[in-house]
């Protein structure tokens, strides 16, 4: 994984609530066990409405997408995390995500930032016109216009997003340590 520590760019003014994993990447897209090209079928009904913020030339490669409520509700499809990377995106706004949905975008890489609805609002606002940014180090959203909004996020998250660390590279880390405990095993115990 990638490090991130500070997310800053345009940001898709997307805010609809209630997005279900169905609607980030429609289960036909399914099919595959790679990652590559699933940024072309995210949201692809969204896409389908006429003046999307997705095909707006003005927010193509947005690193953050604000979204509303209880984003990624439904199923527990890891594409969907999937299909945000490869778009680009590397933090999602919302007041609240669905516990599955977080921890999927998580352990690939997204940071999902938890704002009230008051914050979300603002950032709508701003990311019309101007970029936002994500500070993971600091735990704020700021804008060019002096706001800066303060969120909360577990410790061991924030921590593995900022040193890049999948739960493989977190094993890799204690390699040492595994090694060790193989050996004092294999001489306590060597009919195992």
């Amino acid at each position: 994984m990638t490090p991130l520590t500070t997310i800053e760019g345009k940001a898709y003014p997307f805010g609809r609530k209630n997005v279900d994993t169905d609607v980030i990447i429609p289960a036909h897209w399914l099919k595959t066990i790679t990652r590559a090209g699933l940024g072309k079928g995210a949201f692809e009904t969204v896409r389908a409405e006429p003046g999307n913020v997705f095909d707006d030339p003005a927010y193509a490669g947005a690193p953050v997408l604000i979204a509303g409520d209880n984003f990624g509700c439904g199923s527990s499809r890891e594409h969907a995390a999937w299909a945000l990377g490869d778009m680009g995106v590397k933090a999602v706004l919302a007041p609240s995500f669905s516990d599955i949905f977080s921890g999927n975008a998580f352990k690939n890489g997204i940071a999902t930032v938890v704002l009230p609805q008051a914050a979300i609002d603002r950032l709508m606002e701003v990311a019309k016109d101007h970029p936002v940014t994500v500070d993971l180090e600091t735990q704020t959203v700021t804008t060019p216009f002096q706001d800066r909004f303060v969120f909360e996020m577990d410790p061991f998250r924030r921590d593995c997003l900022m040193k890049g660390q999948d739960e493989i590279g977190l094993t890799l880390a204690m390699d040492a340590e595994i090694g060790r405990y193989e050996t004092a095993m294999a001489d306590e115990r060597p009919w195992l």
